[in-house]
C-alpha cells in the first residue's frame, strides 16, 4: 500500500506552538471520527477513524480542510487510534503499518500547506496526535486510566507511532486524552529524545468535578508538572463534559503560568438503553462556555466527541473577536 506524499511546494511548516501562542488564543480543529461518519466512511471498527487512513484517505483530508475553512488554526493528524498493533492485528505488515501512521501527518501537512498557499495571511500548525494506551485497549480504560505502564504492548504502542510521525515532519504534539499523569510524562519523555526540540502540549481526561484525572491524580499535579518540563508549550484537558473544564480551568491557573488548553465534547447527551444521542439547544453546547475559559487562561480552544466544523466557526468567532 503506498499513499503518496503532497509534493514539497504544498507541505505546510512543521509550526511553532509556542511563537503562536505569544499572538493570542489559538482555535483547534474538532471531532475527527464523526465528521468521517457524516462523510460516509466506516468507523465501527477496531481501527475507528485510522481505517479511513486506509481506505478513504481523501475524506480525512476533507475533514481537515473544513476545520480550516471554519477558522481552526492548528489541526491534529489522524493518528488517535493509529498504533502498531493495532494495524498490525488488521493484517498489515510492520512496514506498511508504519506507513499508515505516517500517512497522517502527510495527509494533514499536505492539506495545511495547501491552505496557507490559497490564504497566505493564515498560518497553519499540524499537531500529532498521540492518545493513550487505553484508547488502543478499546475497552473504555482510556477513560479511567485502568492499566499501568509496564502493560504488554504500551512502548509498542507509543513509540512507533512517535517515530513514524517524526519521521514524515510533525514537530508539534498533542499528548492528549491522557487519563494518567505518569503516561503523559513517559510519552513527552520520549518525544524529548526522539525529537528534540519539539513541543507539545498535553491534556487530561478529568470527572466532572475537574478537580481530578481519571485514575485520581489531581490536576494540580499534571500543572505543576507542566510548568517544570521543557517542551511541554501548555496544558489542559479534553474529551471531557462541558462543565468540568471550568473548574479544571481554575486549578490548572493557580499551578502553571504555561497557557491552558480546552477542547471539551460537544454537550450532547448519549442514551445507552437506545444507543442514541439527542444533540445539545446552543445554550448546552460547549461553544456558549468559551468566553469564560478565555477568562480562566485558555489559549488553546477547540473541540473533542461530536464537535464539528459549524462549531469551530462559533470558536472563532467568540476567540478571535
Amino acid at each position: 500500500m503506498a499513499i503518496p506524499a503532497a509534493p514539497a511546494s504544498q507541505c505546510a511548516r512543521p509550526g511553532d506552538l509556542a511563537a503562536a501562542l505569544r499572538g493570542g488564543p489559538i482555535v483547534l480543529d474538532g471531532a475527527m471520527g464523526t465528521e468521517l461518519e457524516a462523510r460516509g466512511v466506516n468507523t465501527a471498527q477496531a481501527l475507528w477513524s485510522a481505517l479511513a487512513l486506509i481506505e478513504d484517505p481523501q475524506a480525512v483530508a476533507a475533514v481537515h480542510d473544513s476545520y480550516l475553512r471554519a477558522g481552526a488554526s492548528i489541526i491534529t493528524t489522524n493518528s488517535y487510534q493509529a498504533t502498531l498493533p493495532a494495524l498490525i492485528d488488521a493484517r498489515l505488515g510492520e512496514d506498511a503499518a508504519r506507513e499508515v501512521i505516517a500517512s497522517s501527518a502527510r495527509i494533514a501537512l499536505g492539506v495545511a500547506g495547501r491552505f496557507e498557499q490559497e490564504f497566505p495571511s493564515r498560518q497553519v500548525i499540524v499537531a500529532g496526535s498521540l492518545g493513550p494506551y487505553g484508547a488502543y485497549l478499546a475497552d473504555g480504560s482510556e477513560y479511567s486510566g485502568a492499566y499501568s505502564l509496564g502493560a504488554p504492548g504500551f512502548e509498542a504502542v507509543h513509540l512507533p507511532r512517535i517515530e513514524a510521525l517524526v519521521g514524515a515532519g510533525i514537530r508539534v504534539f498533542a499528548v492528549e486524552t491522557q487519563p494518567r499523569l505518569d503516561e503523559a510524562q513517559w510519552i513527552v519523555e520520549q518525544i524529548r529524545g526522539i525529537a528534540p526540540g519539539a513541543q507539545c502540549w498535553a491534556s487530561f481526561q478529568v470527572g466532572d468535578d475537574g478537580e481530578r484525572l481519571a485514575e485520581g491524580t489531581p490536576i494540580a499535579e499534571a500543572g505543576a508538572w507542566a510548568q517544570e518540563t521543557e517542551g511541554v508549550i501548555a496544558v489542559g484537558i479534553n474529551c471531557v463534559a462541558p462543565q468540568a473544564v471550568l473548574p479544571a480551568l481554575r486549578i490548572l491557573r493557580a499551578a502553571t503560568s504555561k497557557p491552558l488548553v480546552a477542547y471539551p465534547n460537544s454537550g450532547d447527551a448519549y442514551h445507552p438503553d437506545t444507543k442514541t444521542w439527542t444533540a445539545a439547544g446552543s445554550a448546552e453546547r460547549f461553544t456558549a462556555r468559551a468566553q469564560a475559559w478565555l477568562e480562566a487562561g485558555a489559549r488553546l480552544i477547540g473541540g473533542c466527541c461530536r464537535t464539528t466544523p459549524a462549531d469551530t466557526a462559533v470558536l472563532a468567532a467568540a476567540v478571535l473577536r
